[in-house]
């Protein structure tokens, strides 16, 4: 873990690419008290450790399915039923955090990748079981900057400084044509790329984080949602530019898909 100290931080964004809708403005000063957060997000090998130590089965595994990205499923594989509006998620019977992209995979070989298919009450499990706790949503954001005062990215406001890579985001035409220049498809080690000036690895891109917070404002009866943060691998400037560091979103908490992971944090000592 790294330590992130107190101080305040421009929360939000006002700026051409931000998605009003989602609540991302208006741009204000926060002030977070100083915390410790994961320098990286949870990995299969960590959640492994977990499950193993105390039998944990998260709601994927007791549903039996969960929804996988069409494109890492194998060419023969049978047609599923696919989400309303983003026909590229997939039904798969037998997907879950053991097997990550359904029966054919395994998460021991991915074990330096982010843990998915996991819903905000398995993240909630396993930080209980780890002594830690869900980062708050300022706390998510402001560790994410990095220390950067309003920056778009966690190293400044250009996509791709130099035209490298800097976070694991699709770089072809969405859906269909991915070109890899970053060397991954589906999701990438945890401490792939640089980290920002606090020393956290992939705060924007790879999977979606869950946080503390209750989603406002609501879309939804109840209030039920909670937020998400850092956009993921799927993530394209065509359709979806929350690949930034103020984008959010809102997921009902018996979510979990394979781009949607964690990362915990705790109060400073």
């Amino acid at each position: 873990m790294v330590t992130v100290p107190a101080g305040e931080f421009l929360m939000g964004s006002e700026d051409p690419h931000a998605y009003p809708a989602d609540g991302e403005g208006p741009q204000r000063t926060v002030y977070v008290d100083a915390f410790r957060i994961d320098a990286c997000t949870v990995s299969n090998a960590q959640f492994a450790r977990f499950a193993a130590e105390t039998g944990y089965r998260t709601s994927t595994e007791r549903i039996g399915w969960s929804f996988v990205f069409a494109g890492l499923l194998p060419d023969d594989f049978p047609p599923t039923r696919g989400v309303l509006n983003a026909p590229w998620w997939r039904q798969v019977e037998g997907a879950d955090w053991r097997r990550p992209h359904g029966p054919h995979s395994s998460w021991e070989d991915l074990p330096d990748h982010p843990v998915v298919h996991v819903d905000w009450d398995d993240a909630r499990a396993y930080c209980a079981w780890a002594g830690k706790r869900l980062p708050t949503e300022a706390e998510w954001e402001r560790a994410a900057r990095g220390g950067l005062h309003g920056k778009v990215f966690p190293w400044g406001d250009e996509f791709e400084p130099d035209g490298r890579p800097r976070m694991n985001v699709w770089q072809g035409d969405f859906p269909d044509r991915h070109p890899t220049a970053d060397g991954w498809y589906g999701t990438c080690p945890v401490d792939a790329y640089e980290p920002n000036g606090f020393g956290l690895y992939n705060t924007t891109g790879n999977v979606w984080e869950w946080c503390e917070d209750a989603f406002s404002p609501s879309r939804a009866p109840g209030g039920q949602e909670r937020v998400t943060k850092g956009g993921s691998y799927l993530c394209h400037a065509s359709y979806c530019r929350r690949y930034r560091v103020a984008a959010r979103q809102a997921l009902f908490p018996d979510s979990a898909t394979g781009n949607v992971g964690f990362r915990c944090a705790m109060d400073a000592t």
